[in-house]
């Protein structure tokens, strides 16, 4: 089937992001950033403003479905909550435990929870359980806390508790994201559990996307970080574009920035739109070289209206018009890549 997912990434990709990177095509699916759960039930406005997409029939503005994934260690509590999310999120409910995040882990959420598969079972029967046959549960895990002596044990026990897919992130807690990506454990977990396994870890590049596959042997694969890094990623592995960036869709990355910082702007609740454009930079760094450049200029500023200017400017410099985009990017809609 060669599916393509676009990662949950907590501090990231809020769905101003996941507007800009699913908008440009590719994507099969998306997962929200997670929704931490406690010792209350959740009021459904709170998914509204978390997870905007559920307003429009859970998908992003350029149609991709989306998925809310929830986070939180109590079977009970958990249970209730995604009963009460599946009412709004009719394509699925996904579980995290795989977050390595200090202040997560500390509470004994996220990957920590890797450290006991039988507690993983009770969360996601409890889960299953709740939520309607129709919507489905999904998990995602990673491949332990400091090792891998219970990767197996924690799918199997995911597998058996319910969830109808898992995404293995091919890296313990304790690995963070250093690279390598450890993708023939996918492979290993794979042939243990009789659910589809959707590799996920360090994919930046086509190639990397086919390699990942075929050392997990998994068709489906979910891309966080290369996404962010790349946004023509997934088009580039459907074969719309070239396999590799090049200088001339850099003119075409400025407008999805300025498109990206204008909707940052325009949310209620918008605070802290620089350094969440800058931390996108940092991410595009890697692809573009003009975007060391780009966030050098705009490294000491931290007035948004300021920033939103000097990509204007930018844009305006390169003398961009659509014909000078490469042939694939051709067959984007031009007003929904300035995202204004």
């Amino acid at each position: 089937m060669n599916r393509l997912f676009l990662a949950p990434m907590e501090g990231l990709a809020d769905y101003v992001l996941r507007d800009v990177l699913t908008r440009t095509g590719g994507f099969d699916g998306c997962v929200s950033e997670f929704v931490r759960v406690t010792g209350s039930v959740l009021p459904r406005r709170m998914y509204a403003r978390e997870v905007p997409e559920v307003l429009d029939g859970a998908r992003t503005p350029g149609g991709t479905p989306t998925v809310i994934q929830l986070l939180g260690s109590d079977p009970g509590w958990m249970a209730l909550n995604a009963a009460q999310a599946a009412a709004v999120s009719p394509h699925g409910i996904d579980l995290n435990f795989g977050c390595p995040a200090r202040l997560v882990n500390q509470h004994g959420g996220g990957a920590m929870l890797l450290a006991d598969p039988t507690h993983l079972n009770r969360i996601v029967s409890a889960v299953r359980a709740a939520v309607p046959a129709d919507v489905a549960v999904t998990a995602k895990m990673r491949l332990g806390i400091s090792d891998t002596s219970l990767a197996i044990d924690c799918a199997v026990a995911l597998a058996e508790g319910g969830a109808q897919s898992l995404v293995v992130h091919a890296r313990t807690r304790d690995d963070g994201y250093r690279p390598p990506a450890h993708w023939e454990w996918i492979a290993r977990i794979d042939d243990a559990v009789q659910v589809p396994v959707v590799a996920n870890g360090e994919v930046f590049t086509v190639a990397d996307w086919a390699r990942c596959r075929a050392v997990s042997g998994c068709d489906d694969v979910m891309i966080g970080r290369g996404a962010v890094s790349d946004p023509f990623l997934a088009l580039r592995i459907r074969g719309l574009m070239e396999p590799s960036p090049c200088d001339a869709e850099w003119p075409v990355v400025l407008r999805y920035i300025a498109g990206y910082l204008k909707k940052l702007r325009s949310r209620a609740e918008s605070r802290h739109e620089d350094g969440l454009v800058k931390k996108w930079l940092s991410y595009l760094k890697r692809t573009w070289p003009q975007a060391v450049e780009l966030h050098d200029a705009i490294r000491r500023l931290h007035d948004s209206r300021e920033i939103l200017g000097l990509l204007e400017r930018a844009v305006q410099s390169d003398g961009f018009t659509p014909s000078d985009q490469p042939a694939a990017i051709d067959l984007l809609d031009t007003a929904d890549l300035a995202l204004g």
